[in-house]
């Protein structure tokens, strides 16, 4: 597969046999980078494990995504206020339900308060597709609406390792300070060392890696996250 110019030239520039610290990498990533738009910058760390599934968790970045969290609550009574006062976009009951079963999906993360979870079950087959499905280990099954939804908000993100062992994250936007870009991928690395199965034996992380969008994979030297 034949690459562009401007792809050869971002290529070119970063070793791939060296290890780069997180400082240089982020430096290095905004030197190559070619693309108009404001990019989303993606952590991947490979990981090893038996059982893939297991390998998930969620992390608060502490500057956020970069992107606006749509927060779907459902919930009935005062929960619904208290949903709306903690800035929920969508707050509703039987009635969003039932217009999720009509094709509806215009937002990014769902919580449900408990006593809503024989009904939101039903809706499996659809938010589950979509990665959307409320669980009380994310943290989305809830009576603590206020606080979950400000996390959502505030740069709450689930993640979890793919068929291949590779966790795939967006961490930020290119127009994020330095700072800030590195305070979130320590974050991220902290969290997913953090999860670690109790199972997990010996190197557990194999690799990491950061790009933008359009942009190269540079390897970071995870061991001094």
């Amino acid at each position: 597969m034949r690459h562009g110019k401007k792809v050869v030239a971002a290529k070119s520039k970063v070793d791939k046999r060296k290890l780069y610290d997180i400082t240089e990498a982020v430096k290095l990533m905004k030197e190559v980078k070619f693309a108009k738009f404001n990019e989303t910058i993606e952590v991947t760390v490979k990981v090893v494990h038996k059982s893939l599934q297991n390998v998930r968790g969620a992390v608060t970045l502490p500057n956020g995504t970069g992107k606006d969290v749509r927060v779907l609550v459902i919930c009935k009574g005062d929960k619904q206020k208290e949903a709306k006062e903690a800035g929920a976009d969508f707050v509703g009951a039987d009635d969003v339900i039932e217009k999720i079963k009509g094709g509806w999906l215009d937002f990014d993360a769902v919580v449900a308060t408990p006593d809503m979870m024989k009904e939101v079950g039903k809706l499996g087959p659809i938010l589950g597709r979509k990665g959307l499905m409320p669980k009380p280990k994310a943290g989305t099954v809830t009576d603590d609406v206020k606080g979950i939804v400000k996390e959502l908000k505030g740069g709450r993100v689930e993640y979890k390792a793919d068929k291949t062992g590779v966790i795939h994250l967006g961490v930020g936007k290119i127009s994020f300070e330095d700072n800030k870009i590195e305070e979130n991928v320590k974050a991220f690395f902290s969290q997913v060392v953090k999860d670690k199965p109790s199972d997990a034996k010996g190197n557990y992380i194999k690799s990491v890696h950061i790009c933008s969008t359009m942009g190269p994979g540079i390897k970071i030297n995870h061991k001094g996250l």
